[in-house]
């Protein structure tokens, strides 16, 4: 269906039609299978003060059933809090800021309008795929394309490049990952993941733009060149394909993985909120309906086991980057504790480094520096596991934008968002490098 104009629905527009229009959207949307978010919208709030936050925190305990879904949740006052609000509940939720002090401001009109923009896009660059035989690296993919891909991926460059499944899903799907060597054994090795939030689409799309870079500037680039020399790289592209093919065929917006539980409703967990270090501490759930449930017990998720298993199983691993959007951050630990780690000086300006690297390429600013005095307090999960795990190097991004589209970037910043984000994990790496421990 094609969405309504950017500026919402238009002057002069009868209520009546207004409700026609969203019984048809909502008819056209359950024939596709597919959840439909017109008239929801993403506001943004700054909240003044930490009695304002709890305002704000006090909302999805309100709305338990048609909860508001908090995109960037309730951290600290210097930090916008954007919330995508279901149509049905726009008033009461605008009423509720408004009586209480609340100043907000919408950043996007009607989700429905980028939903439908976003999937006009991905069947115009299939159709040119299919009649030109390449894969666009400027598009969206879904997990079948993306693992077709890694297959011919894999054959193409098989000097450089072999596929290895490290576990199975929820739902039976195969974990895969992408290792770069130039052959030996036991060696040192990067640990790089994207998508561990199903509906963070610019990460899987950056991992494998990352991908095709590598091969093409190894031999090239004497950073990269002089690491795969004595070190693997070890790519993770999907880390949740359950929640990532739900995005395609169900709920854009789902963010968790698959699983469920006898006698509860509501399904899946927060994959990074489900590892070991801090387990269950503040900035997760133990709430199943909510966004951020941690799980029953640690690396209780098939996904999180099958990495930890891995990292474990291969015990030289030296640095770790997981990627996520939004927000233009690179952060390291820990998000569980304001406490500074023991190496807390060499990260920060590591990732100085790296963060200027990256502005450098299309004038982009990220924040840098701990999780939870950058971001938000966060429990259980990765980057914290890995550091306590030994792996001196653990960094987070957080990707484009900064609330404009959230979790639904266009395409078109799909290369721009690669090409930056690259250059600051070759700072990373060319230090892990540089710095052996």
């Amino acid at each position: 269906m094609q969405g309504a104009p950017a500026g919402g629905w238009g002057p002069g527009l009868p209520a009546v039609d207004r409700r026609t229009l969203l019984v048809c959207s909502f008819i056209l949307a359950a024939a596709l299978g597919q959840m439909n978010f017109t008239g929801d919208q993403v506001l943004r709030i700054l909240a003044q003060n930490e009695m304002q936050l709890s305002l704000l925190r006090d909302l999805e305990g309100l709305k338990p059933q048609k909860k508001v879904d908090f995109w960037r949740g309730p951290a600290r006052p210097s930090l916008p809090v954007d919330m995508r609000v279901p149509f049905s509940e726009l008033k009461d939720v605008k009423d509720y800021l408004e009586s209480h002090g609340l100043a907000y401001s919408v950043m996007i009109e009607d989700i429905q309008v980028l939903l439908d923009q976003e999937r006009e896009a991905m069947a115009k660059s299939r159709r040119l795929e299919r009649s030109t035989s390449s894969f666009s690296y400027s598009s969206y993919h879904t997990l079948e394309e993306i693992y077709s891909w890694i297959d011919s991926f894999v054959t193409e460059h098989a000097d450089l490049v072999s596929k290895i499944q490290i576990g199975h899903s929820f739902e039976n799907r195969s974990i895969l990952v992408l290792k770069f060597s130039t052959g030996g054994s036991e060696r040192q090795a990067i640990w790089i993941d994207t998508g561990i939030h199903s509906r963070e689409w610019v990460t899987h799309a950056t991992g494998i733009w990352i991908a095709k870079q590598i091969v093409s500037d190894h031999g090239k680039d004497y950073i990269l060149t002089s690491l795969l020399n004595t070190m693997d790289i070890f790519l993770e592209i999907v880390s949740n394909p359950d929640g990532f093919a739900f995005t395609h065929s169900m709920n854009r917006l789902w963010r968790k993985n698959k699983s469920n539980q006898p006698g509860i409703a509501c399904i899946g967990v927060d994959l990074n909120r489900n590892w070991r270090s801090g387990f269950g501490g503040n900035g997760s759930k133990d709430n199943p309906c909510s966004e951020t449930y941690h799980g029953p017990y640690p690396h209780s998720e098939p996904e999180v086991s099958a990495i930890a298993n891995f990292i474990t199983a291969h015990g030289n691993i030296k640095a770790l980057i997981s990627i996520h959007s939004y927000s233009q951050m690179l952060m390291y630990p820990y998000g569980h504790s304001l406490e500074p780690i023991s190496n807390q000086e060499e990260l920060y300006n590591l990732a100085k480094r790296a963060v200027q690297a990256l502005y450098e390429v299309h004038g982009i600013k990220y924040l840098y520096g701990s999780i939870s005095t950058t971001l938000y307090v966060a429990s259980g999960i990765t980057v914290d596991w890995a550091y306590d795990s030994g792996i001196k190097y653990s960094f987070s991004f957080e990707l484009r934008d900064t609330g404009r589209y959230g979790f639904l970037l266009p395409a078109t910043q799909i290369i721009p968002t690669a090409q930056e984000t690259w250059m600051a994990i070759r700072t990373i790496l060319k230090h892990t490098l540089r710095h052996p421990y």
